[in-house]
C-alpha cells in the first residue's frame, strides 16, 4: 500500500486552505511588506527576483508593480494558476514555475531572493532544508541577498497556545497545536468548518531560533546573516514579531 503523502504535497490541502491563508487583508498588506523586502534586498527596479514558494503570487505581483523581473516559484498548481490569473489581469509579465522547492536552482541567475511566511522547514529529514538553501545560494548572483520571514521558535514560545480557533469568511478554522521532538518540531492539527462540511488537516515543520538559521544558512555558503525581529529591522528580541533573516551571498 502507498503511503500517504506528506502534507505539502496535498494539492487538496492547499487548496483548501488557501482562502484561510490569504484573505484580502494579506493581500492587502503585500505592499507594505515588499517595501521593507526591497530595502532588505538592496536592489533597485529592473533587477531580477526569485520569489521562492510564491503560493498565488501576493509579493510577485508587487514585486513586478515596482518594476522588478520578478520567477515565482511553487509547487501547487492552483496557487500558481491564481498568480498567473491575477499577473494576467494586470498585464504583469512575470514567470512562474511549478517546482518543489528542493529541486529549483538557476546558478548565478538572480539579484535577490526571498522565501517568506514561514515556508521553510517542511522536511522531515533537516538536510532537505540546507538542500533548499544551498539551491537559493547557487540561484544569487554574486553579492545577492536573500530575506526569509519565519515565525522563529523563540516566538512561538511568548505566544504558544495549544489551542485556538477563528473564522474567515464563513469558515471556522479550530488549531490544536503540540510542540515535540525537543523542542524542534512543531505539530497542528487543523479542522475547517463551512456549514455541514468538515475537513481535518495534520500540518508540521521544523522549528527555527534565530542562532539555529544563522548556522545553517552559514554552512549553505551564506557569507554573513542579518538577524532582525520584523520588517522594520528591529532587534530580534522579546518583542519580536518575526524572524527575519538577511543572508549575504
Amino acid at each position: 500500500m502507498n503511503e500517504a503523502k506528506p502534507w505539502h504535497e496535498d494539492d487538496d490541502f492547499w487548496q483548501m486552505t488557501a482562502p484561510m491563508m490569504f484573505p484580502e487583508r494579506q493581500w492587502a498588506a503585500a505592499p507594505g511588506e515588499v517595501e521593507s523586502v526591497i530595502a532588505l534586498l538592496g536592489v533597485e527596479p529592473g533587477a531580477a527576483v526569485l520569489d521562492l514558494c510564491c503560493g498565488p503570487g501576493r509579493h510577485s505581483l508587487e514585486l513586478a508593480r515596482r518594476g522588478f523581473r520578478v520567477t515565482g516559484v511553487d509547487r501547487t498548481a492552483s496557487h500558481l494558476r491564481e498568480a498567473r490569473r491575477r499577473a494576467d489581469a494586470e498585464g504583469l509579465s512575470i514567470e512562474f514555475v511549478q517546482e518543489d522547492m528542493r529541486l529549483f536552482c538557476r546558478p548565478e541567475a538572480f539579484d535577490g531572493a526571498v522565501n517568506l511566511w514561514t515556508s521553510f522547514g517542511y522536511f522531515e529529514d533537516p538536510e532537505e532544508d540546507s538542500r533548499v538553501l544551498v539551491n537559493l545560494h547557487r540561484s544569487l548572483k554574486q553579492s545577492g541577498n536573500l530575506v526569509m520571514d519565519l515565525k522563529g521558535k523563540e516566538i512561538m514560545a511568548r505566544i504558544f497556545r495549544e489551542r485556538d480557533w477563528h473564522e474567515e469568511d464563513g469558515v471556522i478554522m479550530m488549531e490544536e497545536r503540540k510542540i515535540s521532538r525537543d523542542w524542534t518540531w512543531i505539530e497542528n492539527r487543523w479542522i475547517m468548518l463551512k456549514g455541514g462540511d468538515r475537513e481535518e488537516f495534520r500540518v508540521s515543520h521544523r522549528a527555527y531560533s534565530a542562532a539555529e538559521l544563522r548556522a545553517v544558512l552559514i554552512e549553505s555558503g551564506f557569507k554573513t546573516v542579518d538577524i532582525f525581529g520584523d520588517w522594520a529591522e528591529a532587534p530580534y528580541d522579546h518583542e519580536a514579531k518575526r524572524l527575519v533573516a538577511v543572508a549575504h551571498k
